[in-house]
């Protein structure tokens, strides 16, 4: 099984190296996970049924309706993001590897609502009394982690990891190399066109003396932190300190132009077209250091066979990417109010026809005692545009009024992710592209499917210039259940779902100002990360570190707004 997990892994991670895009990339920037205004929040979101507020808009644009006044409102809030990583052992290791339990915390200022509605009354006493009109913005996704991870190592390093890679790197993009031998030698990683075949991360170690050849052909690669012995076996030199970072920020807005109308003071229906803002930046980095220089050495040799001693100091690498993209969409929404305090909402939104432009770099830097050995390379400036359809949306709510003491609110949502799709230009597409997306389309059908969404949210006024609020959220995996099978069995961790509560407070003056506080709490995820993967020493399967990464967040919200 162990086998099966590290091919597996390879697998991700090559995806991750070279970018190409995947079923990942599409979930990652359709997810949702909705803010808007702090009485929203507050509230849990759970507003499908409720309306009367700019953060519902994006949950049902019919709530924009039930307001019967014009109001404005601006949003700003904070998040505090917080991981704590620690390595984790294999059964039967006694190796903790990132021994050190890490906790990093990280602060963002943002504006997650502002907006406004003008509200036009035509006089009548039936039919369209109302009509809204307005410009909104919601925040319905962000990203936010710092990751940091140290410890030591004395059985396995990356930049082995990185040698063995270089060393059994088969041939994927250009098959007439070498007049058909499967390995890449060490020309190849030198030439001109190394980026636009070769493994990125291997280039630039191989470029900067991270990783060197020591045979004839150039085939054989030996990291920095490698000794070969007399027999020809390779050992690690030594104990070595590790360090793995990753760095995540961005944002996902949703620019609304929404229209709504009351029709009898029964039934509000709304309407938005829609536009996805998204921005996304990730970069990570590995960093070795000897515990004991003297340890590595490393022995360079010239075009004469002199032979030049030095020692290993430290290797760096680091990978960046970013991504901004816009998508374009409609939602349509309904509430109803039979009486006897009773509300019924739904809404439906469209896939999100959304553009992606991305770029990505490595980086790789070696350091050795004699300083005329170090070295650095970066790579090519990677860049990716393509298109995808983002998943459709179905929301559905119920309400309970209780007069102007209560109100308690029930919502559910189903977004479709296995409807994702990447769109394909055959006129413009090469066969081998049409051939990968096809095949992208596929899995996406295979491992995704229906996301599901329970929001609740209550809210009590003691006074009738005060509220309280509270609300709770669960969201469901939106991978199908032989994923959540693997993440569990496999990874050791529990299926993915994840779960908030929330809660606030408001105050509504007698004229038009109203001000309102939330707070809410991401409950804790688990990742294991995985920073190389596994490879052969001395003959034997060493495996390679993991890191238990643990992740939460608060987030708070202060709305300020006015109603005319």
């Amino acid at each position: 099984m162990k086998k099966i997990l590290s091919a597996l892994l390879m697998n991700v991670m090559f995806m991750a190296l070279s970018h190409a895009q995947g079923g990942y990339d599409a979930w990652l920037f359709s997810e949702n996970n909705y803010e808007g205004t702090a009485r929203t929040l507050a509230m849990g979101n759970a507003f499908t049924a409720l309306g009367g507020d700019l953060g519902g808009v994006t949950i049902n644009p019919a709530g924009s309706a039930v307001a019967g006044y014009s109001q404005i409102t601006l949003t700003p809030g904070l998040t505090f993001s917080t991981n704590t990583a620690v390595g984790v052992p294999y059964e039967g290791s006694t190796d903790p590897y990132f021994q050190r339990e890490m906790k990093s915390r990280r602060t963002a200022f943002r504006i997650p609502n502002t907006g406004f509605t003008f509200n036009f009354n035509t006089g009548r006493k039936h039919g369209i009394k109302s009509v809204t009109a307005g410009f909104i913005l919601n925040s319905t996704n962000n990203w936010l982690e710092d990751v940091y991870a140290s410890g030591t190592n004395s059985q396995t390093s990356f930049v082995a990891s990185v040698a063995a890679d270089a060393t059994d790197e088969i041939r994927l993009f250009n098959e007439t190399r070498l007049n058909g031998e499967p390995e890449y030698t060490s020309a190849d990683y030198m030439s001109e066109d190394a980026f636009k075949y070769m493994n990125w991360r291997n280039t630039v170690a191989y470029r900067s003396g991270m990783i060197s050849t020591y045979d004839a052909e150039g085939k054989k690669f030996v990291g920095a932190t490698e000794t070969i012995m007399d027999n020809g076996n390779i050992m690690q030199s030594g104990i070595v300190n590790q360090t793995y970072g990753r760095s995540v920020s961005g944002n996902k807005y949703e620019y609304l132009l929404n229209v709504g109308m009351n029709i009898s003071d029964f039934v509000y229906v709304g309407v938005n077209l829609g536009v996805n803002a998204i921005n996304y930046d990730y970069t990570h980095y590995f960093r070795e250091t000897p515990e004991d220089v003297d340890l590595f050495e490393n022995i360079f040799k010239d075009g004469e066979g002199n032979e030049y001693p030095t020692y290993f100091k430290s290797a760096l690498y680091k990978h960046s990417y970013s991504a901004d993209g816009t998508g374009i969409f409609g939602k349509l929404g309904v509430i109803v109010t039979p009486g006897y305090g009773f509300r019924f909402g739904a809404a439906v939104q469209t896939p999100a026809a959304t553009t992606i432009k991305e770029q990505w770099q490595d980086k790789a830097s070696t350091q050795f005692t004699d300083s005329s050995f170090d070295g650095s390379a970066d790579s090519e400036l990677g860049y990716a545009e393509y298109r995808f359809n983002s998943p459709w949306r179905g929301n559905f709510g119920m309400a309970y009024t209780l007069g102007n003491i209560a109100v308690f609110s029930i919502d559910y949502e189903v977004a479709g992710f296995g409807g994702m799709k990447y769109m394909i230009d055959r006129t413009n597409m090469s066969e081998d592209d049409i051939e990968y997306f096809e095949g992208v389309n596929e899995d996406i059908r295979q491992s995704y499917g229906t996301a599901h969404y329970l929001r609740l949210g209550a809210e009590f006024k003691p006074l009738s210039v005060l509220a309280v609020r509270a609300g709770y959220n669960l969201g469901t995996s939106a991978q199908k259940k032989y994923y959540d099978k693997y993440y569990e069995e496999y990874l050791g961790l529990d299926p993915v779902y994840t779960q908030n509560f929330s809660f606030g407070v408001g105050y509504v003056s007698k004229k038009s100002f109203f001000a309102d506080l939330a707070c809410r709490y991401n409950f804790a995820t688990y990742e294991k990360i995985f920073p190389y993967s596994d490879y052969l020493l001395e003959q034997k399967d060493i495996f390679s570190p993991e890191i238990l990464n643990t992740h939460s967040n608060w987030k708070l919200l202060l709305t300020v707004g006015w109603r005319f």
